[in-house]
């Protein structure tokens, strides 16, 4: 199996608040939208998209109920400290909760975290140390 991935798709609670999260506060565009999924357009990056968390849960064979840190952060890398802090200042805005306000991060780097109203944590980072990030943007 390669260090790959093919898509991401985060079960949701609320289909509509997740949409709305995603399009009108960060600005994502969707690309496809078939009722009990959704994908957005991803700038040739693996896809993300939703499903419903209870049908997610069912179809890969898991437990509905979680609760707590479940071991998965989101991580989005971009080329300037002042990006952080618009993307930060976005989803609060959109109703994130802020779990580390941006700032600097011990390994020298500039970053914040967030976490969506599903409560799936984003991390937001810039460092100017590397010159081959994995750049969203």
């Amino acid at each position: 199996m390669k260090a790959h991935v093919s898509s991401i798709l985060l079960g949701v609670q609320d289909m509509e608040r997740a949409k709305r999260f995603y399009t009108d506060g960060l600005g994502w565009k969707i690309k496809n939208d078939y009722g009990i999924s959704v994908f957005f357009e991803s700038d040739g990056a693996s896809p993300v998209g939703f499903y419903g968390r209870d049908g997610l849960a069912d179809m890969v064979g898991t437990s509905r109920d979680g609760s707590g840190f479940g071991g998965l952060v989101l991580t989005y890398v971009v080329r300037s400290e002042a990006r952080v802090d618009e993307i930060m200042a976005e989803a609060e805005k959109a109703g994130a909760t802020v779990l580390k306000p941006a700032g600097a991060l011990p390994w020298g780097g500039y970053g914040g975290t967030f976490a969506d109203p599903d409560g799936y944590i984003w991390s937001l980072g810039y460092s100017a140390q590397g010159k081959d990030q994995p750049y969203a943007e």
